[in-house]
């Protein structure tokens, strides 16, 4: 899919339409996750609230400004100003999971993920 995006995004950036990627930081509670975990499972989630309002973002940029790019939710949307993430939570007493796919690595932005803001 990353190859996919790099490529799209070059060859269709002169006629203005962008291709970017989207990823959660967390487990996104969602019928495959109940699936897969249950309700406990989904407690360690955020709300699919998270993902909407970063594609918000993506899809209201200047698409020949913003094409090529690949971008983690919470990180998106601390970018643009969010630093209260405790509203996207199923439970805020339960630690977040973060998403499988996520190096562990990659560090979450101020506030997010039980980090504390600056």
């Amino acid at each position: 899919m990353s190859l996919c995006v790099l490529g799209m995004a070059e060859e269709f950036r002169e006629d203005g339409i962008a291709f970017n990627a989207l990823w959660p930081c967390t487990g996104i509670a969602t019928a495959a996750i109940n699936l897969i975990g249950g309700e406990e499972m989904m407690a360690h989630c955020r709300t699919p609230e998270i993902v909407a309002d970063a594609a918000h973002i993506i899809l209201t940029k200047n698409s020949r400004d913003f094409t090529g790019h690949f971008c983690m939710d919470d990180v998106l949307l601390y970018e643009h100003g969010v630093t209260d993430f405790d509203r996207y939570a199923v439970d805020t007493s339960k630690k977040l999971w973060p998403d499988f796919f996520v190096p562990d690595n990659t560090p979450p932005p101020p506030g997010s993920m039980g980090q504390p803001q600056d």
